[in-house]
């Protein structure tokens, strides 16, 4: 069976060297480079201001200053041991600590690139997966907002960039990861990023419990205005997240630039419409989820999915993510703040298990030649066991380590008078 010319997002590294032979394209480099910056901006201040509209004014600067150290946290990690765990060879679980704070990565090392003989610096590859690990820490921020201690967070961070997110990135995107081996695409990281954080956030609600309040008082947005500007610059950054990933500028990059298009366009009217009929007022919260939940679906399958059918994962996503957040979140009495998993969970799992229909080229995809939908969603099914089992029992064990050594939850005094004052001595706003 041919192996998909596209497999991952991300780079399957290479050991650093100047290989000779290779050539390093500065047009992809510059691509690069832009990419990397454009998902620092979805961390910051995308999802910041996308989150920190939803909460209470309260608990705005709190959300804001939790994805900032949660980022800061996360890089130095990536630095230290989290991209050779992730990226250098190892067994089908892990690298190995052989580029530990970039060891023997200089302006020479050189990584590979999908097209035989082209590379790029390893150095710029190293700094594109260190904001990929950033934001999806930065996810999981938003099943525990407004309850969660800040010292807890970054504790919790510490622990599962190196014990949970690295290894499955080196298992989804390594050449001797398992998930590799299978054969799953996973073009932007369906299963590393949205299935993991969003899992991870569910795992978070079980030990931290739901807010005081909840679903006995009000808890709406403080500002929509401000979520909306996060959507917007969320929809710009993931242009980096999911073209960035092809690693080039080239025409896989073009495709996942056209599926970045339309794929939240589907979420957005799909969300709409299903509250229009539903409540009979389409609502600019809707709308935003849409678009973030048609992004979500996308991810994994934006280098590989036909455009019609890349509009319908999108809408797909939405429409499910709306049942779970419209319905079931509150019937289970699960207080997922700001719909970490309810979004990125659930729009990951049916995006990563979409992308072996989408990718067909029998329905405009870009599979390769050979593509089997049915093997391929075997495949599918089983990359998204491993990732949820994986992010469930390590996440898991993070937390437990955390609330033992810190605590995690805030008291009753300092949930009810807000985060910003009791967590940070400042308010977002004048009172």
């Amino acid at each position: 069976m041919h192996r998909f010319f596209l497999i991952a997002a991300a780079l399957i590294a290479s050991p650093a060297s100047a290989a000779v032979g290779k050539t390093v394209d500065k047009g992809d480099t510059a691509w690069l480079l832009v990419a990397t910056l454009l998902v620092v901006m979805m961390a910051m201040p995308g999802l910041g201001l996308f989150y920190g509209g939803m909460v209470r004014a309260k608990n705005m600067l709190s959300i804001l200053t939790q994805i900032m150290g949660v980022a800061a946290v996360t890089m130095l990690v990536w630095l230290g041991w989290g991209y050779s765990l992730a990226f250098a060879s190892g067994n089908v679980w892990v690298g190995n600590l052989s580029k530990a704070f970039f060891a023997g990565i200089g302006p020479e090392s050189l990584a590979d690139t999908f097209t035989p003989g082209v590379a790029i610096p390893e150095l710029v590859f190293a700094c594109f997966q260190m904001v990929f690990a950033a934001v999806t820490a930065a996810i999981v921020l938003g099943a525990l907002a407004e309850r969660v201690r800040f010292s807890a967070i970054l504790a919790f961070t510490f622990l599962w960039i190196s014990l949970v997110y690295a290894p499955l990135a080196h298992m989804v995107w390594s050449t001797d990861g398992l998930i590799f081996k299978l054969g799953a695409i996973d073009f932007a990281g369906g299963t590393v990023v949205h299935i993991n954080a969003g899992v991870a956030g569910l795992v978070g609600v079980y030990f931290a419990g739901a807010r005081i309040g909840f679903l006995k008082e009000a808890m709406p947005p403080h500002s929509l205005t401000l979520t909306l500007v996060g959507t917007g610059l969320l929809w710009v950054g993931w242009f980096g997240f999911n073209a960035g990933s092809a690693l080039e500028a080239n025409g896989s990059a073009a495709i996942a630039m056209v599926n970045t298009m339309i794929a939240p366009a589907g979420g957005i009217l799909a969300w709409l419409g299903i509250e229009r009929f539903v409540s009979g007022k389409p609502s600019a919260l809707g709308g935003a989820s849409g678009a973030i939940a048609g992004l979500v679906a996308i991810t994994p399958a934006a280098g590989t999915s036909g455009f019609a059918v890349g509009a319908l994962l999108g809408a797909a996503g939405a429409l499910a993510c709306y049942g779970f957040v419209g319905s079931i979140k509150n019937k289970l009495r699960l207080d997922d703040s700001l719909d970490a998993f309810g979004i990125h969970g659930i729009a990951g799992i049916i995006g990563s298990v979409g992308t072996a229909i989408v990718s067909a080229p029998s329905l405009g995809g870009f599979g390769a030649e050979g593509y089997a939908i049915g093997h391929q969603l075997g495949v599918q099914l089983a990359a998204v066991g491993i990732a949820i089992g994986w992010s469930a029992v390590g996440s898991f064990l993070c937390f437990a380590i955390v609330k033992k050594l810190l605590g995690l939850r805030v008291d009753h005094d300092s949930e009810r008078e807000g985060l910003d004052l009791t967590q940070h001595g400042e308010r977002a706003y004048a009172p």
